[in-house]
């Protein structure tokens, strides 16, 4: 299944993706409960992220290119952060230029949502947990990532995640294209396969550490080719089987 998550008569709402069109859901995806009442099309739909996200758990340094081209270590274990859910920007919106930073950065990622509460999950369990896997660009102010010497400022701020548009729930993780544009150039491409940490260790290694929740994000990591973005800008972020995200870049005020 496919869903997507949108705003009608003032409320959010889950609905099931069947083509150009889209069924609703009778609640969240992750607490069941089939399709139904009258299709209504895709377009034209005010969508939303496709999930609240309460948690947006973020991989550091999960691909080899892309440590090395910031001039980092390869993790040996991988490396956890927290994006606030205030950061989530819905598809079609505009990722804001904050006055604080003079280089924000695109990083576009694989993310996977979590569909039960779960602890302690053994890598090989982690099917049971993963709901499904969308697209997310961990927008980042490097300036101040590298001022700051941790990074919640610096990837925290309102419109720094954009998250979308759809949900998948049966396309495998392992061996996926991830492919980030920006004004129709590729800027990223790279396979899922050379991720140094796979899903299976990424589930086990932050539930070892916290609580996930349904709903819940991680965001798996960023290939190498990341770089500044510019007001103006048009981004685009293809995972192959997905829908691709697509926001613009402004300044913000």
């Amino acid at each position: 299944m496919r869903f997507i998550r949108y705003r009608e008569g003032g409320a959010a709402r889950y609905g099931a993706l069947e083509g150009e069109a889209v069924r609703p859901l009778p609640g969240a995806p992750w607490e069941g409960g089939a399709p139904s009442g009258a299709a209504r099309p895709l377009e034209g739909l005010e969508l939303l992220p496709p999930v609240p996200a309460a948690k947006i758990v973020c991989i550091g340094r999960n691909y080899v290119a892309h440590a090395r081209e910031l001039g980092h270590d390869v993790p040996t274990e991988p490396l956890i952060f927290l994006k606030p859910s205030t950061s989530l920007l819905a598809p079609g919106g505009t990722v804001l230029i904050p006055p604080e930073s003079s280089r924000v950065d695109y990083e576009g990622e694989l993310a996977l949502v979590i569909g039960r509460r779960a602890r302690r999950v053994a890598r090989h369990s982690w099917r049971d947990v993963v709901l499904g896997i969308t697209a997310g660009l961990d927008v980042t102010a490097r300036d101040l990532q590298k001022k700051d010497g941790q990074w919640s400022r610096a990837k925290g701020f309102d419109t720094f995640c954009p998250l979308g548009p759809s949900v998948d729930t049966e396309l495998d993780p392992a061996d996926l294209l991830v492919e980030t544009r920006v004004n129709g150039e590729v800027r990223q491409s790279a396979r899922t396969t050379l991720m140094i940490f796979d899903v299976g260790t990424l589930v086990a290694h932050i539930s070892a550490a916290m609580t996930l929740e349904p709903g819940d994000v991680i965001l798996t990591g960023t290939p190498e080719g990341v770089g500044p973005l510019a007001p103006g800008d048009a981004v685009e972020l293809a995972i192959e089987g997905l829908l691709p995200l697509r926001v613009s870049v402004a300044r913000e005020g």
